[in-house]
């Protein structure tokens, strides 16, 4: 949408103010284009993605650990079972998470657009471990699958 516009926009400046001009808005929309496919990128050096279908395997594997980055009153209302409040848990983290840092860890926030997870992917990847991965779909994910939910009680 963004380089629909920007294209929109060099090509009224073509007409309205020369082509000059509207060759360097051209150049401003590639330049904002890059750094948003970087930013995008470097999302997915945080955490890889891992779909639902693999998610729902390594639960089935009982090969996972989960972390729920959504907050604790979200955690309360309903998380993915077997999950880890990260909200209370962060500052014992290492305690929690399996001994393996070569285990796969899983961060999880509210959906596509949350970016709550990667507090969570960074601080197992601080601890040393090597296969952190992003639930994208998040919790609105989980549940648009309809999949069970855990409640738990949070102080």
């Amino acid at each position: 949408m963004k380089a629909m516009l920007c294209g929109v926009m060099t090509a009224a400046l073509a007409f309205s103010a020369g082509p000059a001009l509207a060759q360097e808005a051209g150049a401003k929309c590639e330049v904002t284009g890059a750094k948003a496919a970087a930013g995008a990128e470097a999302a997915k050096t945080v955490a890889p993605d891992i779909s639902l279908a693999e998610l729902k395997q390594a639960i089935a594997d009982k090969a996972v650990t989960l972390l729920d980055c959504n907050g604790s009153a979200s955690y309360a209302k309903g998380h993915i079972p077997g999950a880890i409040n990260f909200e209370t848990a962060k500052t014992g983290l290492a305690d929690v998470l399996p001994k393996d840092k070569a285990a796969l860890v899983v961060a999880y926030c509210g959906g596509p657009l949350c970016g709550a997870y990667k507090a969570g992917a960074a601080a197992a990847a601080k601890l040393g471990y090597t296969n952190v991965k992003h639930f994208s779909g998040g919790i609105k994910g989980w549940k648009g699958a309809d999949e069970k939910l855990e409640t738990a009680d949070v102080p």
